[in-house]
């Protein structure tokens, strides 16, 4: 009995000393958080007050805003084109077709393996060389093509791994159905599939807008570049940068949040 009683009091000690250990690493992580919320805070503060032009900021707002229409829709386009392409690539790299999947591992490992910037250049200066691509505004259907091509790639893989992710048993229920396997795959496996690496391509689209900010480099005006000018000319450079920033998160941060509903919503529906 003695022995049974001081091990039951030893065991409440340490359970004792582990809640004690975690109340203090929460509120280490509170004071680490709120100190660091605190110091960019401030930091903004300072950038907002001391440093931002606000007379300048009223002058070069029209160009601001046609420059940031132009990289919405260059946004749009390529995030369309590069989702309907991924789910080919995708559909591609889980073939039972040897020669379908050898042909859609290629392509991802080009895309993944060789810089985003190194494609803009093949696009923008190679392909002229052949005759496609001579005229003023081919810079910027380059650049929509070479974000589309290049994160097709990524979005592929996402979904070839949400595939992956289906017991191979369904689709083999739903053949024993008499659907077809093409019927199979668009009516079962990939809305599961779409739902299984919704986090993964939904990540690939923010980073894809932020991968707009390379198109300065093939003569393609978008925020980066209104930076750069404004800069240059004005000899300020906080003032287009906050205004560039703030752009930014003006798309990233819906997109961000949109994500995390569809994520929720499709866990909500799998619990149902």
């Amino acid at each position: 009995m003695a022995e049974t009683y001081h091990e039951d009091a030893a065991a409440e000690h340490r359970a004792g000393d582990g809640l004690l250990t975690d109340t203090r690493l929460k509120w280490f992580g509170i004071a680490v958080a709120g100190g660091f919320s605190l110091l960019i805070a401030y930091v903004i503060f300072r950038i907002l007050t001391d440093f931002v032009d606000y007379d300048l900021l009223v002058t070069i707002f029209p160009r601001f805003i046609s420059t940031y229409i132009d990289v919405l829709v260059i946004v749009v386009v390529s995030s369309v084109l590069s989702l309907i392409g991924g789910v080919f690539i995708g559909l591609g790299r889980v073939s039972k077709t040897k020669f379908t999947r050898a042909v859609a591992t290629c392509y991802v490992e080009f895309f993944r393996g060789t810089p985003l910037l190194f494609q803009l250049f093949v696009l923008y200066i190679g392909l002229p060389r052949f005759g496609i691509g001579n005229f003023s505004r081919w810079g910027w259907y380059a650049g929509i093509i070479g974000l589309s091509l290049n994160h097709a790639a990524y979005s592929g893989e996402a979904i070839k791994g949400g595939i992956n992710s289906i017991p191979d048993g369904q689709m083999e229920a739903a053949r024993s159905l008499g659907m077809s396997y093409i019927s199979a795959m668009r009516k079962i496996i990939l809305p599961q599939a779409f739902r299984n690496s919704l986090a993964a391509v939904g990540n690939d689209q923010i980073i894809l807008v932020k991968d707009t900010s390379l198109l300065s480099v093939i003569a393609v005006s978008e925020l980066i570049s209104l930076f750069r000018n404004v800069n240059s000319n004005q000899f300020d450079a906080w003032t287009p940068l906050v205004l560039v920033a703030i752009a930014y998160l003006a798309i990233t941060l819906p997109l961000g949040k949109l994500v995390r509903m569809l994520e929720e919503r499709a866990a909500w529906g799998e619990q149902r």
